[in-house]
């Protein structure tokens, strides 16, 4: 263990020109149990930082910097294993919400799948765990609709019925802004079915409502059961403290790192998740660690069963990721103690790292992009040269 005395007021990374976090993410067994620790003395901030070069590197590009040790003052972090613990996840039915809750599952944590309805694969993971005997862990399905917050709030309760609680919290739904609800058909066309006279008034895009309105509500809820626990809560779902420690973990994109023309409610949404993940990262504090993945192309039903987006790839140029890929990153932001809060894993072919928040690259492996977006480019310059593109013709 290193001390190295810095100013507060200046860059942490101009008083550790030589020590930088390594971009790769090595198992946590080989780590230190902390990445790093902040405190104060007599008005000067002290970086302990690990000797330990599997943890921290030489590499340039991924400078150590202060975010990566925010709020670790006097604090010991429990470890945390996702055995024996209860995740709520939404959109479990179907894609990489449905692989992290498989993975889950096998590594004995219970899961509450919430979504409007289930593929026949998680149909069958329901079936698998849905034994009682206490050896196992057990899977219930909640049919949710996220946008409509009286079903988030069922699903907690749910889960505090039937579990005592949820330690771990994954808003995974999402859409990939369908024509259902997407910048380029606005409410009250034709292809929309978002409303531009609202009986309320309150107008609302579907796409945001499901990517962005629904994780920031069931952020919200978690956080409130988490530092307001009933009284009669069993040990494990006391309230959150760094020595009981509770995870939160986001779907973000890479389409949170770039612009896209032919979807820009999506690539909003992205943004916005990314920056709701960055910005409550002092929560790791309280021991609410909240993170999340950025996946790049996945080989799911978001893609394959939509011929308009299949439409962007190239199948001889193209490469999928597979969203085994992402949910074993899905895993680490849960159980890797070097995944700190705030943290943003880019998940692409191969290769996982952290997006900085400040002069990050962008992505760039395979598995980051689709060939063939000049196509729905084209598309929407067709779609706004139709005659009266954006008069609402319906309510």
């Amino acid at each position: 263990m290193v001390t190295i005395p810095v100013r507060p007021s200046r860059a942490l990374a101009q008083h550790l020109p030589s020590v930088r976090r390594a971009t790769a993410l090595v198992p946590a067994a080989s780590r230190c149990r902390t990445a790093a620790t902040v405190r104060y003395q007599w008005g000067r901030q002290t970086v302990s930082v690990p000797a330990n070069p599997r943890t921290f590197s030489t590499s340039p590009s991924r400078p150590f910097k202060t975010d990566d040790v925010l709020q670790r003052t006097n604090t010991e972090f429990s470890p945390f294993s996702v055995e024996g613990k209860t995740a709520i996840v939404t959109g479990a039915g179907s894609g990489i919400n449905y692989v992290f809750a498989k993975q889950l599952l096998e590594r004995n944590c219970n899961v509450l799948l919430a979504d409007l309805s289930l593929r026949p694969e998680a149909q069958a993971l329901i079936y698998q765990y849905s034994a009682r005997n206490g050896r196992t862990a057990r899977a219930i399905f909640v049919k949710t609709d996220v946008v409509q917050w009286p079903d988030l709030d069922a699903v907690f309760t749910t889960a505090d019925a039937e579990f005592g609680g949820a330690e771990i919290v994954c808003p995974g739904a999402g859409v990939y802004e369908p024509h259902w609800s997407n910048f380029w058909h606005p409410p009250g066309t034709a292809r929309s079915h978002d409303s531009a006279s609202p009986a309320n008034g309150i107008g609302h895009y579907a796409t945001l409502d499901i990517n962005l309105t629904h994780p920031i509500r069931c952020t919200q809820l978690a956080i409130s059961r988490w530092l307001n626990p009933p009284p009669t809560t069993a040990p494990r779902h006391m309230k959150a403290t760094p020595a009981n420690p509770k995870r939160i973990v986001h779907i973000s994109s890479v389409a949170g790192q770039t612009p896209g023309f032919s979807t820009p409610l999506y690539q909003a949404s992205k943004h916005a998740v990314s920056g709701l993940i960055r910005s409550l990262a002092p929560l790791d504090s309280l021991g609410i660690r909240v993170n999340g993945v950025a996946p790049g192309v996945i080989k799911t039903p978001l893609w394959t069963e939509h011929p308009e987006k299949l439409k962007m790839l190239d199948t001889n140029v193209d490469a999928w990721v597979e969203p085994e890929e992402v949910a074993d990153a899905m895993v680490r932001c849960c159980e890797d103690e070097a995944v700190v809060g705030g943290w943003v894993l880019e998940v692409l072919k191969g290769t996982t790292r952290n997006v900085d928040w400040r002069n990050d690259p962008g992505p760039t492996g395979e598995g980051a992009d689709a060939s063939n977006r000049a196509t729905t480019i084209a598309e929407v310059y067709q779609w706004l040269a139709e005659p009266g593109w954006g008069v609402p013709t319906k309510k």
